[in-house]
């Protein structure tokens, strides 16, 4: 446990927790939010948090209006002449490089714990595509799609006998459903795939499931995996796209209103996973339920947090406060 040396010189023996947000992907905006949930509502009278901006190697320690250059030998900076280390640290950054491993090796490198699953699951949920193949060779159910790397040959009719139309298609590492396109004529298809590759080499076009679009959160209080309440998403739109998710363009219904049966299923689905991903912390997994069969779509492995997201719905559904939520992922990540 490091020290903190408060402005009026008292030593709080607390451990200092860092907020990791920013990142250098489109979500930066959402990650900024998340991070101010966590602040807004971490137990201070257990730790002392504070926030890391991180965006383009440029990494900061924001203080009482002033910033500090962190340390990237050893994840610290230094305040009034003394060296602060942080004991944890809680990421908040959605995409690169909090989402997809590469700050989670470098903190397993410095020895220092964190919220998120590990660089293998980071990794490996990041990708949307390679996720989901995984899934479907374990067993369960995932839409039929159709991969793509920047510079393969595109064969529009290919595509399309592949996977059909209506089809989705999506950048594979990206969240917050940047560069996705709902595509419904063929004539349409090449634009789409312009889009996304816009925001990532890789992309994936993936078949239209009818049905009810649900998520579900999981993660781990003393040491029991523990699915949350089901969130039913209704997008005003043609799908739940970056409007619906932020800008209130969606009815989002939690718990969700489908059948006890498919409502159990899903929680057992995504417990499941987490427990098969080896995966830590608060994680999110989004299916679309067709009948009463849930198809997975994606595993979101650092999930929004602001006030608009749908994990913070989830807890107050549980009857529990964000600051005992927070607290349950600290301790049970923290060693």
């Amino acid at each position: 446990m490091t020290y903190f040396e408060t402005t009026n010189n008292l030593i709080e023996m607390k451990p200092v927790i860092a907020i990791a947000a920013g990142g250098d992907s489109a979500e930066e905006e959402i990650s900024l939010k998340s991070a101010q949930t966590v602040l807004d509502n971490i137990d201070e009278s257990r730790y002392k948090p504070i926030l890391v901006v991180m965006r383009k190697g440029i990494w900061e320690a924001k203080l009482a209006g002033y910033s500090f250059a962190v340390d990237k030998n050893d994840f610290s900076f230094e305040l009034e002449g003394n060296r602060i280390r942080f004991d944890y640290v809680f990421i908040a950054i959605h995409g690169t490089p909090g989402e997809d491993g590469k700050l989670q090796a470098y903190f397993d490198l410095l020895n220092i714990p964190y919220s998120s699953p590990n660089h293998v699951g980071s990794t490996l949920t990041f990708n949307k595509w390679y996720n989901n193949t995984l899934l479907s060779q374990l067993g369960y159910s995932v839409a039929k799609s159709k991969y793509l790397r920047a510079g393969d040959r595109i064969d529009i009719e290919e595509i399309i006998e592949t996977v059909g139309l209506p089809c989705f298609v999506k950048p594979c590492s990206a969240g917050s459903s940047y560069g996705v396109s709902k595509v419904k004529q063929k004539e349409e298809l090449e634009f789409a795939l312009t889009k996304a590759f816009q925001f990532d080499r890789e992309i994936m076009i993936e078949e239209n499931l009818p049905g009810k679009e649900i998520t579900c959160g999981v993660f781990r209080k003393n040491g029991e995996i523990i699915p949350m309440p089901i969130t039913q998403i209704i997008p005003k739109g043609e799908f739940f796209d970056y409007q619906a998710k932020y800008e209130g363009n969606s009815m989002e219904i939690t718990p969700a209103r489908i059948d006890d049966d498919s409502y159990k299923l899903t929680q057992q689905l995504s417990t499941e996973i987490y427990r098969k991903l080896d995966l830590r912390g608060v994680i999110r997994v989004d299916f679309m339920l067709v009948e009463k069969m849930p198809y997975i779509i994606e595993v979101n492995a650092v999930p929004g947090l602001s006030g608009a997201s749908l994990i913070p719905q989830q807890v107050a559904a549980m009857n529990m406060s964000l600051k005992d939520f927070f607290t349950a992922i600290i301790e049970e990540t923290k060693n």
